[in-house]
């Protein structure tokens, strides 16, 4: 790829899914090109510089995000910082990448989307894993009518943490006015991503309950939980299949991911030992017809959108997200996840504690 045609891209905020993820996915593309970052001081910006040969370094988003040198700006700081630098990014008429969750409430998000139309910026945001092979295998699967006509869905979400204790990079998930837990975390990814395979849902009823009612910092000091760790959710799709959706917290021998589809013509199961950082791809299983074996489908390569190799199967799910975002670049459409799907996502989640609070069926008006 000629070399003025590459993505430059400037990174605010390196910490631990940045290292793991961001920086090995955008180095295995050849669309980007990672030319800056910025850190909370500038000698730490300097030593993430240094460490990963990224040339240009700031102590202030500021000077990043005006950094003539920057073509999209990657948030990845903690999300109550999201809301400042992607609105600073925007202004400075830079395209922006922000992780999930996009703001810490609905009406900040709408903000931040409404921004970038308005200064046609383009925008993405970090629900990686509906752009994976695995889930773009689902969604074909599902369209050529492997299963026939769905009948139901089953998904449930297990993870260690979450938990009555918290390690100290999680230290700031505690209260919940930053938004960052269970549901907002686990249930934002895996509901974008199950959703956008089997279809959106016309009703719900749920459950948002606080299990562990104490929390323990990584300083010792206990707190009130504020924030779900378990979560229920049942409704209808609009193609008039049922689902059923459990996320569990703090669960001490967590198994992943397990989803059950249910159809007229046959049958699927999608299963992965873990939920994040996941080193595999997720395996499917399929039976069609009556008392059939169940075997494995393995990913077509034409759902692979990277080069050759051997990063764990979460970083390729973000390297699929990235490339999805500079082939819409070039080519127009949408193929990856941007502020609008957030804000669906946001939306979401508030029908999902309205319908828990007041223990009634919340009807969902189909999207034009």
């Amino acid at each position: 790829m000629a070399e003025e045609s590459r993505i430059r891209v400037g990174l605010v905020g390196v910490g631990n899914w940045a290292r793991y993820g961001h920086i090995p996915a955008l180095r295995l593309l050849p669309e980007y090109d990672l030319v800056a970052v910025s850190s909370r001081t500038l000698e730490k910006a300097r030593e993430i510089g240094r460490t990963f040969n990224i040339p240009r370094t700031y102590g202030d988003m500021q000077q990043l995000v005006d950094d003539a040198e920057v073509d999209l700006v990657a948030v990845l700081s903690p999300a109550p910082e999201h809301a400042l630098a992607v609105k600073a990014a925007i202004l400075a008429g830079k395209d922006v990448y922000c992780e999930w969750p996009l703001t810490t409430n609905t009406k900040d998000s709408e903000e931040l989307l409404q921004l970038a139309e308005l200064r046609g910026v383009r925008h993405l945001v970090g629900l990686q894993r509906t752009v994976g092979s695995s889930s773009l295998h689902l969604h074909e699967l599902l369209s050529e009518g492997y299963v026939g006509q769905l009948r139901s869905v089953r998904m449930h979400v297990s993870m260690a943490g979450f938990g009555p204790v918290r390690s100290a990079s999680l230290d700031w998930t505690i209260p919940a006015k930053n938004f960052s837990h269970v549901l907002s975390i686990y249930g934002g990814h895996f509901m974008d991503m199950l959703f956008n395979a089997v279809g959106q849902p016309a009703t719900m009823t749920s459950l948002v309950r606080t299990q562990f009612t104490k929390l323990t910092s990584s300083t010792g000091e206990s707190f009130p939980n504020e924030t779900p760790d378990g979560v229920m959710v049942m409704g209808t799709l609009q193609n008039g299949a049922m689902f059923q959706i459990q996320l569990e917290g703090g669960k001490r021998n967590p198994t992943g991911l397990q989803i059950d589809l249910t159809g007229t013509d046959g049958d699927l199961q999608i299963t992965n030992e873990k939920a994040f950082v996941t080193k595999h791809n997720d395996l499917i299983r399929g039976a069609q017809g009556e008392g059939q074996t169940w075997r494995e489908l393995a990913t077509p390569n034409h759902l692979s959108l990277l080069p050759p190799t051997e990063l764990d199967a979460s970083v390729q799910d973000l390297a699929h997200l990235y490339a999805a975002f500079a082939r819409d670049r070039v080519h127009g459409g949408k193929m990856g996840r941007d502020f609008s799907d957030a804000v669906a996502m946001h939306t979401m989640i508030d029908m999902i504690y309205r319908a828990s609070s007041s223990e009634t069926t919340v009807v969902i008006e189909e999207q034009s």
